[in-house]
């Protein structure tokens, strides 16, 4: 399968609601949808990665699944808000690195070798 750019996908994105989905649910809709799918992204990474364990009949595993449902109903709600996500995305690189390009090294919580104890 070729390489997808983030402007790929929001078109494709914008094709399937077309010829699927009709049209986009509201944007108050897709952020109940996008809170909902999060809240099953974290089900699962709190029993895989935390303390909880999995319910006997929960045993399967989605979490791939439902990261990729995050990216949809989020990729849903800049498309019908007119956000270009590729534009966005650059921008926020750009804040991140001016206000976190030091800010992470100088962290004495995330010091590799004190956090092994070396």
């Amino acid at each position: 399968m070729p390489e997808m750019t983030i402007s790929d996908y929001q078109e494709r994105v914008d094709r399937w609601i077309q010829r699927f989905g009709v049209r986009y649910f509201s944007e108050l809709t897709n952020l109940g949808i996008l809170m909902e799918e999060v809240g099953e992204a974290a089900r699962i990474m709190t029993r895989r990665y935390g303390d909880q364990s999995f319910k006997q009949k929960d045993t399967s595993d989605a979490l791939a699944d439902e990261l990729a449902d995050i990216l949809f109903v989020t990729v849903c709600i800049a498309n019908q808000t007119g956000i270009d996500l590729t534009s966005a995305i650059d921008r926020n690189f750009g804040k991140k690195t001016r206000r976190d390009s030091k800010r992470h090294r100088e962290n004495p919580k995330l010091d590799v070798k004190k956090a092994k104890g070396l």
